[in-house]
């Protein structure tokens, strides 16, 4: 796999950015928060709610649920 290939995490962030698609974040301890993605890594996601932004590690990151659906295309995905 080359560099220029993302993998599926990447581009549903991504797309979530771009569109700026209101996400849910379940933390595994059970905390939720919700906001648009405003930048990520391979480690944190930059979460913006009403002007507040927040970096959460990935680790602690158990499920994100997008409020409108992320599209993928042949191209994005070969799934």
């Amino acid at each position: 796999m080359n560099k220029s290939t993302n993998n599926l995490q990447d581009l549903f962030l991504n797309n979530a950015r771009i569109n700026k698609i209101s996400v849910t974040i379940f933390l595994t301890n059970g905390y939720k928060l919700e906001g648009l993605v405003k930048g990520f890594d391979n480690f944190t996601i930059i979460l913006d709610n009403n002007g507040k932004q927040m970096m959460i590690y990935k680790h602690a990151v158990s499920t994100i649920i997008p409020k409108s659906p992320i599209l993928f295309t042949n191209k994005d995905s070969q799934h």
